[in-house]
């Protein structure tokens, strides 16, 4: 009883001794507890059980009484923790709108909590109504305006580069500049009439050279009415040009390049240079239609209609066809002009200019008097001519041009023939031959001061000076 209260053990030596015991014990006791101590420090340091012990005499093996010191016990290593693990989430106070309430230290009064939540659903309406109010009053008409500046020049540049020039460069760069525009009068404020001037004119030069004919002569068709819209638009209601409102003028290249150095995009766009393809139709008309007679071979007339309007029983008038105050055929080339046959004959019997002169000699009365008269059919004369029987060379001396030196001493005269017809030939393109002919009756050519023959330049000078 006495060994388990003091730590021995007789058949299991190997247990740790008790170091609580104070006191001396024995040598046995002392030598087991020294060297249980020896093989655990050992142990530890690393060091064998016997390392660094003196030997002793086999006599010796009692050992001394003297008391060893025991070592201190080393501390044992310290055991891993448990790895740590996370705090569970502190659970919010209850009350508060946002943190409002227990967010802030003491709780605040429910009227006051009330007070804030509609403050602040108060401010959200606010903000919104303001945000809308901006964009539909402010913000969502400029983009309108911006928007229909934007569209206005973008049509205005399709009308204008179209056809040959519908994929030219200058038409992106003006467009880029458009769609950069911050504010409607940076995009109004591009310029898009200048630079499709500036294209539609070499344009048009070059097809001057391409297109001219033998005569050196091109013809310009031209439209008098908007050629429909853009290319872009889809609005179905839009007219668009008919063959009846294209128009055709046969110029001389020099004139041609005078018109196209002086028109703008808005002429130029509308404006198709080709080569003259014309053929010469006959017409019989009167003098009121043919330009009052006074016009010659070569010169350039333009073709009107004169629709007259119908008048009902009603004495209501009605107009059959609208008014069109552009020519149907303009640069028309009289190629020939005949007047009637009745023209040509004359008799100046009933003109005889008569003089008479008195002398007086020794009283004797003299008398003497002269007079000439002529008469003809100057039709009879050709037809001699024709035949041979007469001198050819005499009779083109006095008949060259005889009906136009006729109708121009007419107009000298300011006495005429006010019922006399005339055949012209007109060389006119293919296209409007067949208008001129079913049309013969109601046309009336007139004779552009443009392109005045002589005696009209002659007249205008004499009237208005030279400038």
């Amino acid at each position: 009883m006495l060994d388990k209260i003091l730590g021995k053990k007789d058949k299991d030596k190997n247990d740790t001794p008790d170091l609580r015991k104070n006191g001396k014990k024995s040598d046995s006791d002392s030598s087991d507890i020294g060297g249980r101590l020896k093989d655990m420090v050992g142990k530890v340091s690393g060091k064998p059980k016997d390392e660094g012990k003196p030997k002793a005499d086999s006599g010796d093996k009692k050992g001394t009484s003297d008391k060893k010191i025991s070592k201190p016990m080393p501390k044992p290593k310290p055991q891993p923790m448990d790895k740590p693990r996370l705090r569970p989430p502190e659970k919010k106070k209850p009350g508060g709108f946002a943190g409002l309430g227990g967010g802030f230290g003491k709780q605040l009064p429910e009227d006051d909590q009330r007070t804030l939540v509609g403050a602040a659903v108060f401010g959200i309406i606010l903000i919104i109504l303001v945000g809308a109010g901006y964009y539909f009053l402010v913000f969502a008409p400029y983009q309108d305006t911006l928007n229909s500046a934007k569209m206005a020049k973008i049509n205005e540049v399709n009308s204008y580069f179209k056809g040959a020039l519908a994929a030219d460069p200058r038409k992106n760069l003006i467009l880029a500049d458009i769609d950069t525009g911050e504010t409607p009068d940076q995009v109004l404020a591009v310029d898009v009439i200048g630079p499709a001037t500036s294209a539609w004119r070499e344009y048009q030069n070059q097809q001057i050279n391409l297109k001219k004919d033998p005569y050196g002569r091109v013809m310009i068709s031209y439209s008098t009415q908007p050629t429909g819209t853009a290319s872009n638009e889809t609005n179905s209601t839009t007219p668009t040009t008919s063959a009846s409102d294209v128009k055709n003028l046969i110029v001389k290249v020099a004139d041609a390049q005078k018109i196209v150095n002086e028109a703008d995009a808005s002429v130029l766009a509308n404006m198709d240079i080709v080569t003259p393809d014309t053929v010469a139709v006959p017409i019989v008309i009167v003098r009121t239609q043919a330009a009052g007679g006074l016009i010659n071979v070569g010169d350039a007339v333009d073709v009107y209609q004169n629709v007259a309007p119908v008048t009902t029983g009603n004495n209501t008038t009605t107009q059959t066809a609208p008014i069109d105050n552009s020519p149907k055929i303009s640069g028309a080339t009289v190629l020939a002009i005949l007047r009637n046959t009745t023209s040509g004959i004359y008799s100046s019997n009933t003109a005889n200019f008569t003089h008479t002169t008195q002398f007086q000699v020794n009283g004797a009365g003299l008398s003497t008097s002269t007079g000439q008269s002529a008469q003809g059919d100057v039709e009879q004369l050709l037809r001699a001519g024709a035949s041979r029987n007469w001198n050819e060379a005499q009779i083109n001396t006095l008949l060259n041009a005889y009906g136009w030196r006729l109708s121009d001493f007419e107009r000298v005269s300011n006495l005429g023939e006010l019922d006399a017809q005339y055949l012209l030939l007109l060389e006119v393109p293919r296209e409007n031959a067949l208008w001129l002919i079913q049309n013969s009756g109601s046309v009336v050519l007139t004779v552009p001061t443009q392109r005045a023959p002589e005696w009209m330049i002659t007249e205008l000078h004499q009237i208005y000076g030279t400038g």
